[in-house]
């Protein structure tokens, strides 16, 4: 036994490595395991997030749209720009010089807040022992007085697709394609399939989405999602509803895809497919039989409201656990986690978590739906305001969608906001405060919003909740 910690954490990403420096603040002696090779071949703390998520994806969609802009809307603008082409080297290359800048910017944290870091993977042992295996194979094992579980996700491998990294692909892949694909095919309108899709259509592929549902984005408020359809379209996504894969072969460097709808049974030709219908926990490994340590039927590791495992000093975090596979929501778990152990009082609230779609134009929600409100029986009042009567949003050229607030019909607190536009991924923030100190529609409505705004939709749409909104009529 080489070393003993009062904190273990085996996963660097997003729910982990916050764990772990929540941990070592709270004057916890903390060792954090965590296995991804980054492309120079060395450790890269910050999981799927930092490496093949949130952040390479984002400044892909940002770097798309720039290329996209100068076609579509810089001209609106008196703005024009001849023959504009894109260096998908330097493209790509800004994706992952930002990428090699968190990744080591969490290492960095890591050494200013005294945490061990070990590279290879990290197995539960029975007694809270934790047995790591690095990349050359070479074995020790640690203990400690909490071990938290913090393994992450992995996508969802299709049996009749497999990824082979070359012709099909899973969120990794698609951050790393050498040349804009003339035609790329997509498994799954849901964030990752939309997000990605539109990268790469905005370089000029020809997309094509198979989503098995059929409704587009049924998690979603039912009016956000039409008008976010209908923008996709505009786009040049050609997404198909109720269209389920069947088959996908590779030949002569192409995928052929069979797939069937409520129109019987068609066939699709791509250069490339993109295979994202979902993620898994990633557990393969983790735990000893004789741990203690259960999963779920969907291969999740089982814990309480506390995310406690039901073994002592063994807690779980993340993707690995229920809930959403949402970053910031293991931000939350790992940060609660450490309080707990330390003996604070760690909080995680899971009814105001924020989602967002970083399409163009942006979705993003918090709290309950039109549909689950009916579903429930719970009594409401809904207001909703344009991007289009709004000046800031007409003078940027992205006078597109709506917010919708729901409140409750006789305590007017605030029940769920839904937004489809321009910057909605930052508004939909204090909408996710106001719930969180019970605000109501009226409470909003008071708040003075600056002008010109975006933000002045939220302020908007909370007066129209009782008919009152100044822009629009009611």
């Amino acid at each position: 036994m080489s070393d003993k910690f009062d904190v273990i954490v085996i996963g660097g990403g997003p729910a982990g490595y916050h764990a772990a420096i929540r941990a070592a603040q709270l004057g916890l002696k903390t060792a954090c395991i965590d296995a991804w090779v980054g492309k120079d071949g060395k450790q890269a703390l910050g999981g799927t997030c930092l490496n093949v998520g949130c952040i390479p994806s984002k400044a892909l969609l940002d770097s798309s749209k720039q290329f996209y802009n100068i076609a579509h809307n810089l001209p609106v603008h008196g703005i024009v720009v001849e023959n504009a082409k894109v260096d998908l080297g330097t493209f790509i290359g800004r994706k992952d010089k930002i990428v090699k800048q968190f990744t080591g910017g969490v290492a960095q944290l890591f050494k200013a807040n005294k945490i061990t870091s070990y590279f290879g993977t990290g197995k539960l042992l029975k007694g809270n022992q934790v047995e790591i295996t690095g990349n050359d194979g070479a074995k020790q094992t640690i203990s400690a007085t909490n071990v938290i579980l913090a393994s992450g996700s992995v996508p969802i491998e299709l049996p009749f697709a497999k990824f082979d990294g070359k012709h099909i692909i899973d969120n990794a892949g698609a951050l790393d394609i050498n040349d804009v694909p003339k035609r790329l095919g997509v498994i799954g309108a849901g964030v990752i399939g939309l997000e990605l899709g539109s990268v790469w259509r905005r370089l000029g592929a020809e997309v094509t989405v198979l989503e098995a549902m059929p409704e587009f984005l049924g998690a979603v408020d039912s009016d956000i999602a039409k008008v976010a359809l209908k923008e996709f379209g505009k786009l040049g996504l050609d997404i198909k509803l109720g269209a389920k894969l069947a088959k996908a072969e590779v030949k002569k460097n192409a995928v052929h895809l069979t797939y069937a709808d409520k129109d019987g049974e068609h066939e699709l030709v791509v250069d490339k497919l993109l295979v994202a219908v979902g993620r898994r926990a990633y557990t393969d490994g983790l735990l000893s039989d004789d741990c203690g340590v259960k999963l779920d039927e969907r291969g999740r590791i089982v814990v309480d409201d506390h995310c406690h495992t039901g073994v002592d000093g063994v807690w779980a975090v993340g993707d690995a656990v229920r809930g959403p596979m949402l970053a910031h929501k293991g931000f939350e778990e790992g940060i609660a986690v450490a309080e707990w152990i330390a003996g604070k009082a760690g909080h995680v609230s899971y009814d105001t978590i924020p989602w967002v779609i970083y399409t163009e134009p942006e979705i993003a929600w918090a709290g309950k739906t039109e549909k689950q409100l009916k579903e429930e029986g719970v009594p409401y009042k809904v207001g909703s305001f344009p991007f289009a009567a709004i000046g800031r949003a007409v003078a940027m050229n992205e006078a597109v969608g709506h917010v919708k607030m729901i409140a409750h019909a006789e305590t007017d607190r605030i029940l769920g906001v839904q937004m489809v536009g321009p910057g909605v991924s930052e508004l939909i923030a204090e909408c996710v405060v106001a719930m969180e100190f019970k605000g109501s529609a009226e409470d909003m409505a008071r708040i003075m919003h600056a002008h010109p705004t975006l933000s002045e939709a939220v302020h908007e749409a909370a007066l129209a909740v009782d008919k009152r909104a100044i822009h629009k009529g009611n």
